[in-house]
């Protein structure tokens, strides 16, 4: 056995000696056809919304579809998006970037502290963020606003996994590259900042989704994009053959992005075989720098953190016991947690395949396969609810308004949070382990669940978390989805604020971040476990 398996490492053929190749050998070996078929199943699925736009504008008729589609107000909503995207994710990066350099490379004073700080922000929705500075700023308007309450909302999408490879980065390469004479400035923009490419394209991915799907956080600012234009053509006209293509323009922007993340991203190698250098980096002193590095997360948390409690505190001051209606609020609470928990585990069980596959089997069919998985993020969740309406109510009736359809729903509606962390996982888990699992004897599926996704399983968690963070604020799939008696505090929250009874909303967005907070710390704890702190 010992002799075979010295074969196989050898790239001979057993018994005979013949030399075979290696790489072809244990590629043919590779569980790549299994794994296509369930990640073609659901990209399949996630083509439904897309097939549900393609037959609207079949029936509507091409003359329809240029009157709806090439017409000022869709002209005015690009150049808003477009704005949106290219001044948000930016600001973004330099703004996680920035943190995750001074939580995980200086000598900052309590690093732990503002490094939890930083990630907090993620347990307070887009709209309460929104809800927030409107009630403190009434007349918050515009895409400045816009700007501003997005980079406050999203930026922890960027600064986890940025931290969290900072952690992992071997500081042999940077010793090497300032014995070579590069100052510090030069070793971070030559060989760290780099390092940071995949995590720093997979948060910007994640993030211009994001903005591309968000509705409530725009409708208080009232800053038009496709999103809440789609919204209110819907309701204005349900089932609106010029909201249908509007989301059609809107899923045409987010291919645009997908090609742009693949381009930027390019196919490096990221993982390393061994531990590298077992010392943790050295932190640089800052001397007198320290006072404004201190001023950046302690301003940046009063803005993310302070300035909502402080309005929720305001709001439940004004309001007393009588707001805090036990029943209502607790049947809520209960309601999330079941379907957060459910939805998270199925929606990143569903996303691991295609991520295996990114990594492990790069080629066009896996990219497209890969597109199928990302674009639905990009959509409201009004129209993957409308194409599963229509689906449900002409093929499978019994299944409309089930908990079932709102599962399927938060699937496909959260499958780029799950793939962006399983992603960045897998990546760092070398497939050279896998190989040598298999010379030794271990199935391919053996191989890949005793090793991959062992080394994986912090990305697991961190997806799942993610996925129910989005799920525990989801708002428009789930009021249209959703079975008779079925609200979630995103819905009752909504529904409050819709009427302008602000104080009565407030202990719904308190229970929301009070569920989303030990999601928030889970994401925290793995970001470091991967690190192996």
């Amino acid at each position: 056995m010992l002799q075979d398996n010295r074969s196989l490492v050898c790239g001979l053929a057993p018994g005979n000696g013949a030399p075979v190749s290696g790489t072809g050998f244990l590629r043919g070996r590779m569980p790549h056809a299994s794994v296509v078929v369930f990640a073609t199943l659901i990209a399949i699925l996630s083509l439904v919304p897309l097939g549900f736009i393609g037959w609207m504008t079949v029936n509507v008729g091409w003359q329809t579809v240029k009157e709806l589609v090439f017409r000022p107000r869709v002209g005015e909503l690009l150049v808003n998006t477009i704005f949106l995207e290219a001044l948000t994710i930016p600001l973004s990066i330099a703004l996680a970037v920035t943190l995750a350099w001074l939580t995980e490379r200086t000598d900052v004073p309590f690093p732990r502290f503002w490094s939890w700080l930083a990630v907090a922000p993620l347990a307070v929705p887009a709209f309460v963020h929104s809800y927030a500075w409107v009630s403190l700023v009434p007349g918050m308007r515009g895409l400045q606003s816009g700007v501003f309450v997005s980079v406050l909302a999203y930026y922890p999408f960027l600064y986890l996994p940025v931290a969290a490879a900072l952690r992992r980065l071997d500081p042999a390469i940077e010793d090497a590259a300032a014995s070579l004479g590069l100052n510090p400035w030069r070793v971070f923009f030559r060989t760290i900042l780099p390092q940071l490419r995949l995590a720093i394209c997979g948060g910007s991915l994640l993030i211009g989704l994001h903005l591309l799907s968000e509705y409530g956080l725009y409708v208080m600012i009232r800053f038009d994009t496709f999103s809440t234009a789609i919204v209110d053509q819907f309701q204005s006209a349900y089932n609106s053959p010029a909201a249908n293509m509007l989301g059609g323009v809107l899923v045409a922007f987010c291919l645009f992005l997908l090609g742009l993340e693949i381009l930027l991203r390019g196919n490096e190698r990221y993982a390393r075989v061994g531990s590298g250098s077992a010392r943790p980096a050295d932190r640089r002193r800052l001397g007198w720098f320290v006072v404004p590095a201190i001023l950046l997360p302690g301003t940046l948390a009063v803005l993310t953190l302070g300035v909502p409690l402080m309005t929720l505190g305001r709001w439940l001051y004004l309001g007393g016991g009588e707001i805090w209606r036990l029943d209502a609020v607790g049947n809520a609470f209960v309601q999330t947690i079941v379907l957060a928990v459910a939805g998270g585990v199925l929606t990143t069980i569903a996303a691991a395949p295609m991520a295996w596959l990114s990594v492990r089997a790069p080629g066009r069919f896996q990219r497209l396969l890969e597109g199928c998985h990302y674009y639905v993020g990009s959509l409201p969740g009004v129209v993957v609810a409308l194409a599963l309406v229509t689906i449900t109510v002409r093929l499978a009736l019994p299944l409309y308004q089930t908990f079932a359809t709102l599962i399927v729903a938060y699937v496909l509606l959260f499958l780029p949070r799950a793939m962006v962390g399983l992603r960045a996982s897998i990546a760092q888990a070398p497939v050279e382990l896998e190989r040598a699992a298999m010379c030794l004897g271990r199935t391919p599926s053996q191989a890949v669940r005793q090793i991959t996704m062992r080394l994986a399983a912090p990305g697991f968690a961190a997806s799942i978390a993610l996925s129910a963070l989005g799920i525990t604020n989801e708002l428009t799939a789930t009021l249209m989805l959703s079975p008779n008696g079925v609200e979630t505090l995103a819905t009752k929250f909504w529904s409050l604020t819709s009427e302008i009874d602000y104080v009565s909303a407030a202990p719904y967005a308190v229970m929301m971040i009070v569920l989303s907070l030990p999601l928030t710390l889970l994401l925290y704890a793995q970001s470091k476990r991967t690190a192996g702190q």
